[in-house]
């Protein structure tokens, strides 16, 4: 039986809370999913997301330690060895943040548990900045990974994966954020830093101009905050 309810996977950043109070708007009752896989501020992270679950009263909240993406390495965000880049907003160049496949590994992860907990959707707050580096962010990924849902589960399973900002800015989803009055205050962006966040690195510049786009203040500490606005 239906229970009106969504898994949706949480990264701690703004993004992920934006689609748990967009899943929330849509009615879902929302089951929460974070995964530490040895990100360079999985620390903070999952702080947030622990937070964001006490803050609306999650009807679940499940945080999976795993350290297999973090071994197989070739990620920026994992690997000791590599430096996290400068933003460089403009390129289309597949960044050194890219973490291998991760996003299948995340999805899978979350049918499990959405099957398990007879939940009826999942969301991810994958959006189009994201796709323009990140192949497993596109919409093309989403579509085919639907099919491996329906394929994967039981007969009677029915689970609907949806990127509800898959064709949206960052812009835009902070807008949307600010509207649906998302806490940003306790998310987390920053690639390299557990605390203040950097400002300088992909994930804060997008982040950074986003607020500055729609004139709004981000209220997470920044060592620098430079203007990115377009």
């Amino acid at each position: 039986m239906s229970n009106d309810s969504a898994v949706i996977l949480i990264s701690g950043g703004m993004d992920s809370a934006t689609a748990v109070y967009e899943a929330m708007e849509a009615g879902y009752d929302p089951y929460l999913i974070h995964t530490s896989y040895g990100q360079n501020t999985e620390k903070r992270e999952s702080e947030c997301a622990r937070q964001l679950a006490e803050h609306i009263d999650a009807e679940d909240f499940l945080h999976i330690e795993t350290q297999h993406l973090s071994a197989i390495g070739d990620s920026s965000l994992t690997d000791e060895s590599m430096d996290v880049e400068e933003a460089d907003l403009d390129s289309d160049e597949i960044p050194s943040s890219y973490v291998p496949f991760r996003n299948a590994n995340l999805l899978s992860m979350a049918t499990s548990y959405a099957e398990a907990q007879d939940c009826d959707a999942i969301y991810i707050g994958a959006h189009s900045e994201d796709f323009s580096g990140y192949p497993d962010c596109r919409p093309a990924f989403f579509e085919a990974f639907q099919g491996v849902i329906d394929a994967g589960t039981k007969p009677e399973t029915s689970i609907e994966l949806r990127a509800p900002f898959a064709e949206w800015s960052k812009t835009e989803i902070a807008e949307r954020g600010i509207e649906l009055d998302v806490p940003y205050e306790i998310t987390w962006s920053c690639y390299k830093n557990d605390s203040p966040a950097c400002g300088t690195c992909d994930a804060c510049a997008f982040r950074l101009q986003a607020f500055q786009n729609v004139d709004h203040h981000d209220p997470i500490e920044y060592e620098e905050r430079p203007t990115y606005t377009d």
